[in-house]
């Protein structure tokens, strides 16, 4: 019951807005979300595979950006530029992506394991979010990795793989340290273009 699951993550993450997770309680979420509380242990199991289930949507939600703004019409530099922009705005706008990015979660938040979950549901998407999160460095892993599979294809010629993926990384790393703090005038696309070689264009 896809839908049932996107207005339980939907409330979920509303209640989080407006209370820490400690203070959010299933009874609200679900109703909510409009279903019986039944469903929601049905889907989730408990309040921790709750927790587990929305923190992977938002990676997920994250990832998705990613590959949109990788995805642009436009040269080497733009798409990076996009994707850092991207990185800096998801965590700047949701305080999930933050805290999974730079690996400070507060007690406002819930803080899922790093490492797989035993899990015994039925539930496909459950299964999966009670495997592992991607810890801060897997997601400048995955993001760079992604951004040299594209640009790579794309016919980007490359001074060698080995610049791209520094190139790449850096990018995501730049992004990452606007998030703890923004840049100044000319923003994040300047110093993109600051750090990137010519060839990148």
């Amino acid at each position: 019951m896809p839908a049932a699951r996107e207005s339980l993550l939907d409330a979920a993450y509303t209640a989080l807005a407006r209370r820490p997770w400690s203070a959010v309680r299933m009874v609200d979420v679900a109703a909510s979300a409009g279903v019986s509380r039944q469903t929601l242990y049905n889907e989730f199991g408990s309040k921790d595979g709750l927790a587990r289930a929305l923190v992977r949507r938002e990676a997920d939600g994250y990832l998705a950006g990613v590959e949109r703004a990788l995805a642009g019409p436009a040269g080497a530099r733009d798409r990076l530029t996009a994707t850092a922009e991207w990185t800096a705005t998801a965590a700047r706008d949701n305080v999930l992506v933050r805290a999974m990015l730079t690996g400070c979660w507060t007690e406002w938040l819930p803080s899922p394991p790093l490492t797989p979950v035993p899990s015994a549901t039925a539930v496909p998407a459950q299964r999966r979010a009670d495997g592992p999160l991607p810890a801060p460095r897997d997601f400048v892993r995955i993001v760079r990795d992604r951004a040299v599979a594209v640009l790579a294809g794309s016919g980007v010629e490359p001074a060698g793989t080995a610049e791209l993926l520094r190139s790449c990384e850096l990018v995501v790393r730049l992004a990452l340290s606007c998030v703890a703090a923004p840049p100044g005038e000319g923003g994040l696309a300047e110093l993109v273009r600051a750090v990137l070689p010519r060839h990148l264009a």
